[in-house]
C-alpha cells in the first residue's frame, strides 16, 4: 500500500480576496467623506477667523452685549421697586413718629412725643399731681385774723408760685422721654403700636369683616366673651411691635456695618417672624380693613411677606 501524502488545501487566497474586497469599498467612502468633513471644517473654522478679526461684527457684538445688560438691570431694579424693600418699606407718618427720637430740650415736648411721658406716666395724671401739690402747698389764708400782713402774704404767695415752678421743671425734666434710654423709648413705642391696632381700638373704628354663611345642619357655637383689657396678643400688633423693633435695629446696622453680626440676626429673625404673622394675617382678613389699615399705616411692601427675604 503506497504511502498517503499528507495535503492541507489553502483557501488563503480566497479569503484574502473575499476579505479585501469590501474593506476596499470603505476605505474609498470613508475617504470621501473625510475630505469633504475636513473641508467643512476648514471652512468653518476660516468664517470664524473672518468674525473673530472682523472689527464691525466685534463692535456690533459688544453693543449687543451691553444693551442685554443694561436691559437685565433694568428689569431687575423695576421688579425690585415694586416688590418694595422687605426690611423698612415705605416711610409713612406713623413710622417716622415710631423713629423720631424727642431731644433732651428744657421746652414743653410738642408733637406724638407730647402724648407720652416715661415711668409710665400719663399727661393727665402729672397735670393732675401737679395741681394737687400745688393745692396742699398754698399758704393758709389768714385774712381774717388780727395779725394779718397783706404784704407778707403776698410775698409767701409768690414765693410759693416760685418754688411750684422750680418743682414742676424738675419733674418734667424727670418725666420727659427725651431724658430716657433707649429702652424706655421702646416701650412707649409698644404702647402706642398697642393703641394704634389694637382691637379693642380698631373694632369700634373699622368695619367688621363679613361673617360666613353657616349650614344648616353645623353646631351653634357659644358667643365669644367680651375683651378684658386692651388688646395686646392679635397678629396687628404683634406685627406692629415687630416692626418698631425691626426698625431700630435697621437704623443701628445702617451706623454699625456689616460687621455688628449679633445685630444682623436678631434683624433677621424678626424680619422672618413678621414674614410668618403677615401671611397668617392675609389670608384670615383675605384683604380686609383690617389688613388694609395695617400695611398702609406700617408701609409695608409686598416684598416683606411674599417670597424669600434674603439679607
Amino acid at each position: 500500500m503506497p504511502p498517503r501524502a499528507l495535503f492541507q488545501p489553502s483557501n488563503r487566497a480566497f479569503n484574502v480576496a473575499l476579505l479585501q474586497a469590501p474593506f476596499s469599498a470603505l476605505s474609498l467612502t470613508s475617504c470621501a467623506s473625510s475630505s469633504r468633513s475636513v473641508s467643512s471644517i476648514a471652512e468653518a473654522e476660516r468664517a470664524r477667523n473672518r468674525r473673530i478679526h472682523d472689527p464691525y461684527a466685534i463692535a456690533q457684538a459688544r453693543q449687543q452685549k451691553a444693551a442685554n445688560l443694561s436691559r437685565q438691570k433694568a428689569l431687575k431694579e423695576e421688579r425690585a421697586k415694586s416688590l418694595g424693600d422687605p426690611v423698612i418699606g415705605d416711610p409713612t407718618s406713623f413710622t417716622q413718629s415710631l423713629q423720631a427720637i424727642p431731644t433732651q430740650s428744657t421746652q414743653k415736648p410738642s408733637g406724638a412725643s407730647a402724648e407720652y411721658l416715661n415711668y409710665f406716666v400719663t399727661p393727665q395724671e402729672f397735670e393732675a399731681a401737679l395741681a394737687r401739690s400745688k393745692n396742699l402747698t398754698t399758704p393758709v389764708d389768714q385774712s381774717g385774723s388780727s395779725d394779718y400782713d397783706p404784704q407778707l402774704a403776698d410775698e409767701e404767695l409768690r414765693k410759693h408760685d416760685e418754688l411750684h415752678k422750680n418743682a414742676q421743671e424738675a419733674l418734667n425734666r424727670i418725666v420727659r422721654l427725651g431724658n430716657g434710654s433707649n429702652k424706655d423709648f421702646s416701650r412707649v413705642n409698644i404702647q402706642r403700636c398697642i393703641e394704634k391696632f389694637g382691637r379693642h381700638n380698631t373694632d369700634s373704628q373699622l368695619p367688621p369683616k363679613p361673617a360666613s354663611v353657616a349650614h344648616a345642619s353645623a353646631p351653634e357655637h357659644p358667643s365669644r366673651a367680651p375683651r378684658a383689657g386692651p388688646d395686646t396678643g392679635s397678629s396687628e400688633v404683634q406685627i406692629a411691635v415687630l416692626t418698631s423693633k425691626i426698625l431700630v435695629l435697621a437704623k443701628q446696622m445702617e451706623r454699625t456695618g456689616h460687621k455688628d453680626k449679633h445685630n444682623k440676626r436678631n434683624l433677621r429673625v424678626l424680619v422672618h417672624k413678621r414674614q410668618k404673622l403677615l401671611n397668617y394675617l392675609r389670608r384670615k382678613e383675605r384683604g380686609g380693613p383690617r389688613w388694609q389699615h395695617l400695611v398702609e399705616n406700617l408701609g409695608l411692601k409686598d416684598a416683606s411677606f411674599k417670597g424669600e427675604i434674603s439679607m
